[in-house]
């Protein structure tokens, strides 16, 4: 984007927000429209796909067994890893892992991580031994804005229908991964001295900072990540952290609801 194009599309942003409206006709506390598909890749032992406005987020989960790690020798292993594709945007390049997809698989994979979301303890085969990998793929398909939102709630749709493989191993019947919590993020861009949630791929390019919030269930946050360098103050932090608890539970509401009821 040229600097007078994204100078005058930064004015335009900031004058709609002035009169309390969004590029697209949005409240600024409101997502874009939503669509959750699961169970869309056969080999996989769990899927989801997420389209959230243009952005599409794909999620495949695969497990396989392996040694636990030294210091857990009673508990599975959770890897999560991102790929920006190519053909979702012609700023992502073809190579190893950006430092920006780094950085949103570990927001994903720290609300699995530290909301409990999976109960590692029952993806252990033999203590010391053997444990089941869960290794979580996210694929960026297309990014129209707020990659992170979309992948962390593709993720969770993917682990919730996930099924351990365990006939594979001779080691008993098929059973779903024991799932305990569903963390949900949720994405506020700061344009001017107003938050907004679900930034679009010109809120992104042209808002101060973003932060995102993931939370369980019950509303405990269970991680946090600032991008951006601009500041936050206490106010605007604790201001973001009650709108994504309350987005995150109308989501998980809206979206999951069902999928825990199949479980």
């Amino acid at each position: 984007m040229s600097e007078v194009i994204a100078t005058l599309k930064k004015d335009y942003i900031y004058n709609l927000m002035i009169k309390g409206k969004r590029q697209d006709g949005r409240g600024f506390k409101d997502f874009r429209d939503i669509k959750l598909e699961t169970n869309v890749i056969a080999k996989a032992e769990g899927s989801a796909k997420v389209t959230l406005g243009n952005t599409q987020v794909l999620v495949g989960v695969k497990l396989q067994t392996g040694t636990p790690f030294p210091d857990s020798q009673d508990e599975g292993v959770i890897i999560t890893n991102l790929e920006l594709n190519p053909i979702a945007s012609p700023e992502f390049e073809p190579g190893p892992p950006r430092e920006e997809a780094i950085e949103m698989a570990r927001v994903v994979d720290r609300g699995i991580r530290e909301s409990g979301a999976i109960d590692i303890k029952k993806l252990c085969i033999t203590v010391g031994e053997s444990v089941w990998i869960v290794f979580i793929d996210v694929h960026v398909l297309n990014d129209d804005g707020n990659i992170i939102d979309a992948s962390c709630l593709a993720a969770i749709a993917a682990l919730m229908t996930t099924i351990i493989p365990n006939e594979q191993q001779g080691i008993g019947p098929n059973v779903p991964l024991p799932m305990k919590e569903l963390p949900v993020g949720v994405t506020l861009a700061k344009i001017g001295s107003k938050l907004m949630v679900d930034p679009s791929l010109d809120e992104e390019a042209v808002c101060e900072t973003k932060l995102t919030v993931v939370s369980g269930s019950d509303g405990a946050v269970v991680g946090m990540q600032k991008m951006g360098s601009a500041p936050l103050t206490e106010a605007e932090v604790l201001e973001a952290i009650d709108i994504a608890c309350e987005k995150a539970a109308e989501l998980r509401e809206l979206y999951l609801k069902d999928l825990v009821r199949q479980e």
